[in-house]
């Protein structure tokens, strides 16, 4: 078994990520690991919710999901955030890299 990132962890209800989030960015990446977190840019500034949006449609879309499988569940008014994605909890692997292999260089 690999060992997965300290940001991402496998639960009864699918892969939950620890973000820290950076809204009003130039443009939405993936930027770097940051501590126990991964950091991600949104375009979206930080008003009426539209950063997390953001952020959950960038997620969707590196992963390949529907939207509607991400679930912003700790974090709404603050950078620091935690996304569930209601999948099998099995494919936290997978979507460790392929997070990482989005990462910015």
């Amino acid at each position: 078994m690999q060992t997965l990132p300290s940001w991402i962890r496998s639960e009864p209800a699918g892969v939950r990520l620890a973000l820290r989030v950076q809204p009003g960015a130039r443009r939405s990446a993936l930027i770097a690991q940051h501590g126990e977190r991964l950091r991600v840019a949104v375009q979206a500034p930080p008003v009426q919710g539209r950063a997390n949006e953001a952020l959950l449609r960038y997620l969707a879309q590196c992963l390949d999901l529907r939207t509607g499988s991400l679930r912003l569940v700790a974090g709404a008014n603050s950078r620091d955030k935690s996304v569930l994605i209601e999948c099998d909890p099995s494919r936290a692997g997978l979507i460790a890299q392929r997070l990482l292999d989005g990462l910015s260089r």
